[in-house]
Formats: structure tokens, C-alpha cells, sequence
């Protein structure tokens, strides 16, 4: 796949703003901002739950092993 360069980036700002007009274009920018953001932080808390999740079973199983050794 080949990158995209700076003609290539002109044309499709132009077809965008054709397309939402130069009202409409700022709107548009702040929601894919807003968007992005909030993509971001839902994946930071799906790491961070993922983590806790992994925490909490390696407490368990050694936890589990302890008890195991004493019996």
C-alpha cells in the first residue's frame, strides 16, 4: 500500500470540503476529535480492566496453590 503525499492529501481536502461544505467542516473535525478521544480512553480502560482481571486470577491461583501445599 502506498503512502499518501501531500497532492494526494490536497485532493481529498477538497473533495471533503466540497462535499460538507466550509460550515460544516470545523463541526465535522471536532467530533472526529471527540471521537478519537473517546476511542482512546475506552481502550486504555479495557487494558486497565484486563490487567485487573489477570491480577486478580494470578492472586487466585496462587492463593489456590498455597492451600493445595498445605492439605
Amino acid at each position: 500500500m502506498a503512502g499518501l503525499g501531500a497532492p494526494e492529501l490536497l485532493i481529498i481536502l477538497a473533495v471533503v470540503l466540497l462535499l460538507f461544505g466550509s460550515a460544516k467542516l470545523p463541526k465535522l473535525a471536532r467530533s472526529l476529535g471527540q471521537a478519537q478521544k473517546e476511542f482512546k480512553s475506552g481502550l486504555s480502560e479495557g487494558a486497565k480492566a484486563d490487567e485487573d482481571a489477570k491480577d486478580s486470577k494470578e492472586k487466585k491461583d496462587s492463593k489456590d496453590s498455597k492451600d493445595d501445599a498445605k492439605s
